[in-house]
């Protein structure tokens, strides 16, 4: 199989944990779109859904699913999106696709949250894929120096980018993360940070992932 079969594998798989007759919550990047594309055969049995972002948020549309704003809703009952790196406790580096700050906000709502990656994105220790970090723009070169001092890796301010909340990323390589909650709040404590791509405070519920041989899923 190729990744992309591998992506679409998992992607349909999700759909067993859609929760009919309610509002879930979608994320965001290639594996996330294939799910998107998979929910739209469903797309009458759930009451809408809640966007990771913009480009989301256009997706779902096209597919006519109804898009609601978080604050329009008091409960979501499944988040389902996509991950750069996950190690055996479910924990999370996401970001790649600079959405991590609406994701995580809507995975922090969300009753239960499903992972969907391919095999390659399971590890051992994560932090080969760079740590993204959403920053206000004036605290970048602060927030960079504050994490070469407090957390170490290599920071450097993502090239040509901009959040949707109109911030900048900085994406941290050459880190291993072995206590991923610790460094979650440590990053989170740097002024100027919004928040950062580790999903370990809130982690996945489940991780189905997509294999050669079909879908494997893994608990928490």
């Amino acid at each position: 199989m190729t990744q992309d079969e591998m992506k679409l594998a998992v992607a349909q798989a999700a759909l067993k944990y859609v929760v009919k007759d309610t509002i879930i919550g979608v994320g965001t990047g290639s594996t996330a779109n294939f799910f998107i594309d998979a929910l739209a055969t469903m797309k009458n049995d759930i009451k809408g859904a809640v966007a990771s972002s913009i480009a989301t948020a256009d997706r779902l549309e096209a597919h006519g699913i109804k898009v609601f704003d978080l604050n329009e809703v008091a409960a979501i009952s499944v988040y389902i999106d996509g991950a750069d790196e996950s190690d055996d406790g479910l924990n999370l580096i996401k970001g790649g696709g600079g959405a991590l700050t609406r994701e995580k906000i809507v995975a922090a709502v969300a009753d239960q949250f499903v992972c969907i990656a391919d095999e390659s994105k399971l590890v051992s220790v994560m932090g080969n894929f760079p740590l993204p970090v959403e920053v206000i723009p004036m605290a970048a070169n602060y927030v960079m120096r504050q994490i070469t001092h407090k957390i170490g890796g290599a920071p450097s301010i993502r090239e040509n980018f901009m959040t949707d909340n109109g911030n900048l990323i900085i994406d941290i390589a050459g880190l291993k993360i072995t206590h991923a909650k610790a460094m979650e709040t440590e990053l989170n404590s740097i002024v100027g940070v919004v928040t950062n791509g580790l999903f370990a405070q809130r982690h996945a519920n489940v991780l189905l992932l997509g294999t050669p041989n079909g879908v494997k899923v893994v608990s928490a």
